[in-house]
């Protein structure tokens, strides 16, 4: 066998078995807010964008519509967030926080120092992580 093809010698394993584990630790967390994962990822962008378009929160989240739809139509439903077909163009649904929505993020404020205790590892580790992520996701959407 190639080592190239050994488990212990990829990047991609340990980056997957990181974002499911990542995932797994917010659970809890996410619990008093009500929230899954990807709502919480949604809540983040309206949050610190406001309203925005389906199509907008798609391409900052990396998700497509067939995906994002489902997950507003829960959040609506929780009465968190209100969605509404643009007046000159039908074909736009903007998303906005209700009250409640904006009311969460108060809540939401100790989660990402939840995370950091949680995982037990330096803001500056995480930082240079996240820059490195961010450059190897550059260089690839190239």
């Amino acid at each position: 066998m190639s080592d190239k093809l050994k488990l212990s010698n990829q990047v991609c394993f340990p980056l997957y078995t990181l974002a499911k584990e990542l995932v797994k630790q917010y659970r809890p967390l996410l619990e008093d807010l009500n929230l899954t994962y990807p709502q919480y990822l949604v809540m983040m962008v309206l949050w610190e964008e406001g309203e925005q378009s389906v199509s907008e929160i798609g391409d900052k989240l990396n998700l497509d519509s067939g995906t994002l739809t489902p997950l507003l139509k829960r959040l609506e439903q929780k009465g968190i967030i209100v969605r509404n077909r643009k007046i000159e163009d039908e074909r736009v649904v903007t998303i906005s926080l209700t009250d409640k929505g904006k009311q969460l993020e108060k809540k939401a404020q100790c989660i990402p120092d939840q995370m950091i205790e949680t995982l037990n590892i330096s803001a500056s580790d995480l930082e240079q992580l996240k820059e490195l992520i961010n450059k190897i996701n550059s260089q690839i959407k190239k």
